[in-house]
């Protein structure tokens, strides 16, 4: 299936396709009103991912991080002439890109805002997003059900990402869902309590 109607709200829609050796969840949001989406994460199968950006009106990709599995598609759809956009600090583990993401700054997409919220620890230049006016949190591989994202790569700093998901993802609200970069849904008020847990077991 090269797409499915992931979730629906006021304005929008989801679309999310799992690639990859790695099971990589990739998600289309789109403003219902304008027709206009964006891809966040061109993470492999790249026929796959182009025939959803022609689909369902996608303008631009945008990058939660640059791990490798993250990032396979990304020549092809650049070629295909669909702009990346990354963070300075993870821009270099990209064979390529168009735009730097700053920190709480929006981006638009139709008629929905889209807040950046960088969250550095499982890389440097980690991004979540968030749909302003909407409980819908795009978390990368920063927030999972159950804990952290992995901090043993390099560029990895476990303490890192903990502030990160205290400071910037805990002041959420608690119904905010959180959609990673791998397996299922959770949302921040599940989360929120097990903090500490993480903490004492160190990953």
């Amino acid at each position: 299936m090269s797409g499915t109607l992931f979730r629906a709200g006021d304005g929008y829609e989801i679309h999310k396709v799992v690639v990859g050796p790695l099971d990589n969840n990739v998600y289309v949001l789109r403003c219902t009103q304008t027709g206009e989406a964006v891809l966040l994460d061109a993470a492999n199968e790249h026929d796959r991912l182009l025939d959803l950006c022609r689909r369902l009106g996608v303008r631009s990709v945008l990058e939660t991080h640059g791990h490798w599995d993250h990032i396979q598609a990304v020549p092809e759809l650049r070629d295909a002439g669909y702009e990346v956009h990354v963070t300075a600090e993870d821009a270099d583990m990209l064979p390529s890109y168009d735009q730097i993401l700053e920190d709480e700054s929006v981006v638009r997409v139709g008629r929905l805002r889209l807040r950046t919220i960088h969250t550095p620890g499982h890389t440097p230049g980690s991004m979540c997003f968030l749909i302003e006016g909407a409980p819908v949190l795009f978390s990368g591989d920063t927030l999972f059900p159950g804990g952290p994202g992995a901090t043993k790569f390099p560029g990895g700093d476990f303490a890192a990402i903990i502030d990160s998901i205290d400071r910037k993802l805990f002041t959420l609200a608690p119904e905010t869902e959180v959609l990673p970069g791998h397996g299922d849904p959770t949302t921040i008020g599940t989360e929120r309590p097990h903090l500490q847990e993480w903490i004492d077991r160190g990953w």
